[in-house]
């Protein structure tokens, strides 16, 4: 079982890249409302992320290019509100950044300001250099994403691992030594293979957050609601549930019916 090599009383950038420096993992979750924010960060969680999967998860789009800015901005006001320890990293929705940097300034500058927030999270590489350098110009903390990228969905037109081929993961790794050099904090990597991923980590002095990409990198994150197994219709090969909500919750639902109707609940001792 590892143990945390520094008690850290409030997670930073600059945590993060003691962490690696010191080969302790980071742990990262995702949270979009207070209650869960609070909870997951009472256990001790290094990052929680407020991702745009908020448009899955929350809303029940089936991807994650609807959410909006004023809807991002929301989810991460709630879950600042909840946090003691913790960096909170809130991604910048699709269609906020991509095409002017003016614009991907103005957004990072109002989660910022509005929510809070210690970081933004933003997809993509070379093609976003110019919207990257003026947001760090700015102060505020950038937080790559490479290999599948769910904002470019429609461009690649399935989430299957990304990088397989040469000529891709070559420029996987040319990408991520970018954002270093740019200046971000760290990168997520997502559904690439391992062996390519650890190699980028070795590569970096900034920490490598993987989902789905081994066991090689600096750190890993899930999404909260499958990982408690809320979620159920998703099943790929990284998940790993540590609870079954859904059929633990389904049960409780099941059975306050059942007490209702029964007129079992409220009995008593449950009433004033």
């Amino acid at each position: 079982m590892s143990v945390a090599k520094k008690d850290y009383k409030r997670i930073t950038v600059k945590s993060l890249i003691e962490m690696k420096a010191n080969n302790e993992k980071i742990a990262m979750l995702t949270a979009y409302d207070y209650t869960m924010a609070k909870i997951i960060d009472s256990s001790g969680i290094d990052v929680i992320l407020v991702g745009d999967s908020a448009s899955n998860v929350m809303a029940g789009h089936e991807t994650t290019l609807p959410i909006t800015l004023d809807q991002m901005i929301y989810h991460a006001q709630s879950v600042i509100r909840a946090i003691k320890r913790c960096l909170v990293v809130v991604d910048i929705p699709f269609g906020s950044y991509q095409s002017d940097p003016k614009e991907a300034l103005r957004s990072a500058i109002r989660i910022m300001k509005e929510s809070g927030g210690h970081a933004v999270k933003m997809e993509g590489g070379k093609e976003i250099k110019d919207s990257i350098k003026r947001i760090l110009n700015a102060g505020i903390p950038v937080m790559g994403h490479l290999g599948l990228t769910p904002q470019s969905i429609y461009k690649f037109g399935t989430y299957t691992v990304r990088a397989k081929e040469e000529a891709e993961a070559k420029k996987l790794k040319e990408d991520a030594l970018l954002l270093q050099k740019l200046g971000c904090f760290a990168i997520v990597l997502e559904k690439v293979p391992a062996k390519l991923a650890k190699e980028v980590a070795d590569s970096l002095t900034i920490p490598v957050i993987g989902i789905g990409a081994g066991n090689g990198v600096d750190g890993q994150v899930l999404v909260t609601h499958d990982m408690l197994g809320m979620t159920h219709e998703f099943n790929p090969r990284f998940l790993r549930r540590y609870m079954d909500l859904f059929n633990g919750m389904t049960t409780a639902f099941s059975q306050f019916i059942d007490d209702v109707k029964s007129l079992d609940f409220p009995n008593e001792k449950e009433q004033y």
